[in-house]
């Protein structure tokens, strides 16, 4: 009769409840242990980090723009050529009708604040032309502030307001235009109209950015330019004006940037030359600053908010 072999294994085998705790202890070992919610980790900068962002992309893209212009120096001759007509017809040809040689002092201030009011037709028809010829495109493929491809577009413009204004005030020099105050006043003077053509060079990115062909962007870009400029105390008193022309002049923008400028400079208006009146005539030099810092906390938010729709399409 055959005898059932029996296998034996080494070691003991385990009983269930051996298992059992076996199991639990490899469980405790192996266990993760439950994550809160994920919190991606800050960028480098901090909270600071966007605008240092946007501040080295528009640095690149200025740099950029300003190249192209040494390339081309022909797109200055308006910038050069615009303001040295105004000098001269307003100059000699009303001038001796508004006052003469005092009259051609009062004017460099109103030419000054003119002048940069129409650069910005510059930014509204250079940042269309980019966005038509594609290179807009292609900062949209790349990893850059939206803010900064704008900034740099109106910061490089600030180089064809410095030389309008070179060229401003050597006409101005050259006619009779002299300053009469320290050098302080002059300084301020100087910075404000470097700060009000940043400011409105954003009116003409978010007109370019609304357009988004050359055409149409220049048309836009000069429309509004005229009645702007002209209603205003650029030229003449603001109290001339009849009406609700007279409150719009005594507010415009340009009235406090051209009066500002003049305060800085010290030049007085003709006699016999009516003065204006009101807060915004005498506190010139604080609401042309005030209109700055507004002109760019409306129109900035709007040409970035232009240029996002144009990056989702």
């Amino acid at each position: 009769m055959t005898t059932p072999t029996t296998l034996t294994t080494r070691g003991r085998h385990a009983a269930p409840d051996d298992l059992t705790t076996e199991s639990t202890e490899t469980d405790e070992r192996t266990a993760v242990a439950p994550r809160g919610p994920f919190v991606p980790d800050e960028p480098r900068g901090g909270v600071l980090a966007p605008l240092l962002a946007a501040a080295r992309d528009g640095w690149v893209v200025a740099r950029r723009n300003v190249v192209n212009v040494r390339r081309t120096p022909g797109a200055l001759v308006t910038g050069v050529a615009q303001p040295i007509i105004f000098v001269l017809i307003l100059a000699f040809v009303f001038g001796g009708a508004l006052g003469g040689d005092a009259y051609r002092e009062f004017l460099i201030g109103g030419i000054l604040a003119q002048t940069l009011t129409f650069n910005s037709s510059f930014t509204a028809v250079y940042l269309a032309k980019d966005l038509q010829s594609g290179l807009i495109d292609r900062f949209r493929s790349l990893p850059m502030s939206r803010v900064g491809v704008i900034l740099g577009r109106t910061t490089s413009d600030l180089v064809t307001s410095g030389i309008s204004i070179a060229v401003i005030v050597v006409c101005g020099l050259a006619i009779g235009w002299r300053v009469h105050t320290s050098i302080g006043p002059v300084l301020l003077a100087f910075g404000l109209l470097v700060l009000f053509a940043f400011a409105i060079s954003w009116i003409g990115a978010a007109i370019a950015l609304t357009a988004r062909s050359v055409e149409v962007a220049q048309s836009l870009g000069l429309l509004w330019l005229f009645p702007v400029c002209f209603i205003s105390g650029a030229f003449v008193s603001a109290d001339t004006l009849p009406g609700v022309l007279r409150t719009i002049a005594e507010w415009n923008p340009v009235t406090a940037v051209a009066t500002a400028v003049r305060q800085g400079f010290g030049n007085q208006p003709p006699q016999g030359f009516e003065v204006a009146t009101g807060w915004a005539a005498d506190n010139a030099t604080l609401y042309a600053f005030v209109c700055c810092i507004a002109i760019i906390a409306i129109f900035a938010p709007i040409a970035v908010g232009q240029y996002r729709r144009i990056s989702k399409r």
